[in-house]
C-alpha cells in the first residue's frame, strides 16, 4: 500500500475520501482554489496546495497543476474523486506517465467508455442489451430528424462525453430538434470541451436502474448489488435508492449479470457504475458506463457494510478485490437525498451566497458534506451542498428515518431544495414503489412552494428580532401596564404591521396587512385585520415552542442580515423588518426590466433589440453551475435593449434586458 494520496477534487467526495485514507494510515494532501481557502476539504488533509483561480478551468481541470501538486508534497497516488478530472483518458495517462498511481480505471478503458457511442457498441458485442438510438458522424439537425423519424419520438439526446445531467434535451417532436440540439451541444462544450452527440428512444415510464461492480483490471469483477436512482430533475439525481424497489427477482438476476459483463468486457479496474433503463416489466438496457466513484455511493455502502473508498485505494496499490462474489452480502434498504442549493419552485434555478446558518441531522442520519457556516455557495462549482443517507431493516423504515432528518436539515442564506426532497419523500406514489425518470414531472403539485406566511412564522420572526423583550416582557414597564411592541414584518413581497402585547401571562398580535405607511395614507389594506393569542413555552436563540389556541408547535430560526428564515415543520420562510418610511432604492430600471436570477455567463442574445416577443418566448441565455438557463419574457412586448453582451459575466439581480409592455 502506498502512503500518501492527493484528493484532486473538493466538497463533500475529497472529504470523504480523507476520512477513509487518514484512517488507513495514509498522508493526505488537498488541493484548493482561490474560491476554497480554508474549506473543510482542505482542513480535513494534512495539508493542503493552492492551485490559483477561481473556476474550475483555472484550477481543478489544469492536470499539470494538479500532478504538480503532487510531485512537490511527495503523494504516491492521486484520487479524482467524481466530476472534474475523474473520467478524463489524458489525465489518467499523464498521472501514471508522472511514475504515480491513478485511483481508478486504466485510461484505455475511460476513453472507451467515456465516449457514450464507442461504449454502445462494446456493450452490444458483449451481449448487454442496448436501446435503440442514433451515434453517426452526421452531427446535422438534419441527420438527428431523420433518424428521430425512424426511431420514434420522444427522442434523447446525450452529449457523447456528459454526465450529472449536462448536455441533454428530451425532443418530443420534429420542430423542436434544432433549437435543442443546438442549446445541447452549446451546454456540452462549455462542460466537456466536446459537443458530439448521440440520441436514444426515450422511454416513457422507464426507471433508472444501475449495477455497483468493483474489477481487480485482470478480468475478475463483482457486484454490490443494485441502485434504483429514478427520481431525477433535469435527468441529475434527488433521491437514490438501494436495493431497487419492487425489482422481480428474475430481472435482478439478469441486470446484475449484464453488469458484470459489462465490467468484464473492458476488464474494468476499480470502482464503477453500469446505468441501465428497466422498462418496469421485463426488459432493460445499458445506458452507459461510469467509471467513477458514484455520488450515490453511500447507499450502496450502507447496505453491504463495505467502505468503496477504502476498496478503491486497495485495488489501485494492486492488492486485489478485498473479498469474493459469495463474501459480498445484503442488510437491509438504504436512502440518500441530495440537498441542493436552488430554488425547486423557480424552475429549479441555482442559488448562491453565503451559508449564514447550517444545521445538519447527524443525530439520525449518516451527513456527508464538505460545508462550514459562512462559507461561499459560488457560481463556478456544482450547487450540491451535502448528502443525507439513511440505513433501516426495511424501506419503510429508512424513508421515515430520511423524512425526520430532512424536517431537521436546517440551511439558511440562500435556498435549498430541503422541502421537496421532503415531499418527495412523504409522496404516496413513492412510498408505494410507484417511480420512473417522470416522477416529478408527473407530480408537479410537490413544485407548488410552501405558500402564504402563517401567524405563528410572523411571531417567531418578532421573537428572533426582539429576542430581549419577549423574554422579560415586564422589564421596564409600570406594574400591572400592558407591554407592547410595534415592528414592520415583510414575507411573500407584503409588508404587514404587527403590534405585540402582553398581559396576564398571553400574548396577543394584531396585524394590518399590507400596511407599509403609503398605504396607510391612502387608506389601502390587503386583507382583513386580524389578532391571535399565544404563549411562550420555550425561547432560545434558535429554538421558539408556541402555544396557539389548543396546539403546542414548534418553530427554529436563524437570524442574518436580511431578516429572519422561519422553519416550521417541512416549510420555511424568509421574513424581513423593513422600514416602511423609507421608500425602495431607485434602482435605474424600467418595470419592464429582467434580472439575472444568478450570477453566470450570457452565452446567447436569442432576441433581437427592437424585436416583438410574446410571453414565453426566449430573449438570451445564460450558464451558471454548469447548466443552461434561458431567460423569458415574461408578457408580450417589445425588446428595447440589452445591458450585457455575450461572453460578459453577470451578478445576481443585474438589469439584463428591458421590454416595452402594453402596461407601461
Amino acid at each position: 500500500m502506498f502512503k500518501s494520496l492527493l484528493i484532486a477534487n473538493r466538497g463533500e467526495i475529497a472529504v470523504r475520501v480523507a476520512k477513509t485514507a487518514k484512517r488507513m494510515g495514509l498522508r493526505t494532501i488537498a488541493v484548493y482554489s482561490d474560491i476554497d481557502i480554508g474549506a473543510r476539504h482542505t482542513l480535513a488533509c494534512d495539508e493542503a496546495v493552492a492551485l490559483g483561480g477561481a473556476t474550475a478551468a483555472e484550477s481543478y481541470l489544469v492536470q499539470s497543476k494538479i500532478i504538480d501538486a503532487a510531485k512537490r508534497t511527495g503523494a504516491e497516488a492521486i484520487h479524482p474523486g467524481y466530476g472534474f478530472l475523474s473520467e478524463n483518458a489524458e489525465f489518467a495517462e499523464a498521472v501514471e506517465a508522472a511514475g504515480l498511481i491513478f485511483v481508478g480505471p486504466t485510461a484505455e478503458t475511460i476513453r472507451a467508455m467515456g465516449s457514450k457511442s464507442a461504449a454502445k457498441d462494446m456493450m452490444e458485442r458483449a451481449g448487454v442489451p442496448i436501446t435503440p438510438g442514433y451515434q453517426g458522424d452526421d452531427q446535422s439537425a438534419e441527420a438527428f430528424s431523420a433518424a428521430a423519424e425512424k426511431i420514434g419520438y420522444p427522442v434523447l439526446l446525450k452529449a457523447s462525453a456528459g454526465g450529472g445531467g449536462k448536455g441533454m434535451r428530451l425532443v418530443r417532436e420534429q420542430r423542436e430538434m434544432a433549437d435543442a440540439l443546438a442549446a445541447a451541444k452549446r451546454e456540452a462544450k462549455s462542460a466537456f470541451g466536446d459537443d458530439f452527440f448521440l440520441m436514444e428512444k426515450y422511454i416513457e415510464t422507464a426507471r433508472h436502474v444501475e449495477v455497483q461492480i468493483f474489477g481487480d483490471g485482470r478480468g475478475d469483477v463483482v457486484h454490490v448489488f443494485e441502485r434504483d436512482c429514478s427520481l431525477q430533475r433535469r435527468h441529475q439525481k434527488v433521491i437514490e435508492e438501494a436495493p431497487a424497489p419492487n425489482l422481480p427477482a428474475s430481472v435482478r438476476k439478469r441486470l446484475l449479470d449484464a453488469g458484470v459483463n459489462a465490467g468484464k468486457a473492458v476488464d474494468y479496474r476499480g470502482a464503477g457504475t453500469v446505468e441501465f433503463l428497466y422498462d418496469g416489466a421485463d426488459d432493460f438496457y445499458f445506458m452507459e458506463m461510469n467509471t467513477r466513484l458514484q455520488v450515490e455511493h453511500p447507499v450502496s455502502e450502507m447496505i453491504s457494510g463495505l467502505d468503496f473508498v477504502e476498496w478503491q485505494l486497495r485495488i489501485a496499490a494492486d492488492e486485489g478485490l478485498p473479498a469474493a462474489q459469495n463474501d459480498i452480502t445484503e442488510n437491509g434498504h438504504a436512502f440518500e437525498a441530495r440537498i441542493y442549493a436552488e430554488n425547486p419552485y423557480n424552475d429549479f434555478s441555482p442559488s448562491t451566497g453565503f451559508l449564514d446558518s447550517v444545521h445538519l441531522p447527524h443525530h439520525v442520519a449518516r451527513v456527508d458534506h464538505g460545508v462550514e457556516e459562512g462559507q461561499e455557495v459560488s457560481p463556478y462549482y456544482d450547487p450540491m451542498i451535502a448528502k443525507i443517507i439513511t440505513h433501516a431493516g426495511s424501506r419503510g423504515a429508512a424513508l421515515g428515518q430520511m423524512r425526520q432528518a430532512l424536517l431537521a436539515t436546517r440551511i439558511a442564506g440562500l435556498e435549498t431544495n430541503t422541502r421537496f426532497l421532503h415531499d418527495l419523500a412523504a409522496a404516496d406514489d413513492f412510498i408505494r414503489e410507484k417511480v420512473n425518470t417522470r416522477f416529478i414531472e408527473d407530480h408537479a403539485q410537490l413544485l407548488s412552494g410552501p405558500g402564504t406566511v402563517p401567524d405563528m412564522a410572523m411571531i417567531a420572526a418578532a421573537i428572533a428580532q426582539q429576542p430581549a423583550f419577549f423574554a422579560d416582557p415586564t422589564k421596564g414597564f409600570r406594574l400591572n401596564a400592558p407591554s407592547k411592541l410595534v415592528l414592520w414584518l415583510e414575507g411573500n413581497g407584503t409588508t404587514d404591521l404587527c403590534r405585540f402585547e402582553y398581559r396576564s401571562g398571553d400574548w396577543t398580535m394584531s396585524v394590518e396587512p399590507g400596511a407599509t405607511a403609503a398605504n396607510r395614507r391612502e387608506g389601502q389594506q390587503n386583507g382583513a385585520a386580524r389578532s391571535v393569542t399565544f404563549q411562550i413555552l420555550q425561547q432560545s436563540d434558535d429554538m421558539l415552542r408556541l402555544r396557539m389556541g389548543d396546539r403546542d408547535r414548534t418553530a427554529h430560526v436563524a437570524k442574518g442580515d436580511a431578516g429572519v428564515r422561519v422553519w416550521i415543520d417541512a416549510d420555511h420562510w424568509d421574513i424581513a423588518h423593513p422600514n416602511p418610511l423609507v421608500p425602495a432604492a431607485d434602482q435605474g430600471a424600467s418595470a419592464g426590466s429582467l434580472t439575472a436570477p444568478m450570477p453566470g455567463l450570457i452565452t446567447l442574445l436569442v432576441a433581437e433589440e427592437g424585436a416583438s416577443v410574446a410571453a414565453g418566448d426566449a430573449l438570451l441565455v445564460m450558464e451558471a453551475m454548469k447548466m443552461e438557463h434561458t431567460i423569458r419574457a415574461p408578457a408580450d412586448g417589445v425588446v428595447k435593449a440589452f445591458r450585457f453582451a455575450v461572453g460578459d459575466q453577470v451578478k445576481e439581480g443585474d438589469f439584463l434586458v428591458e421590454l416595452s409592455t402594453e402596461d407601461e
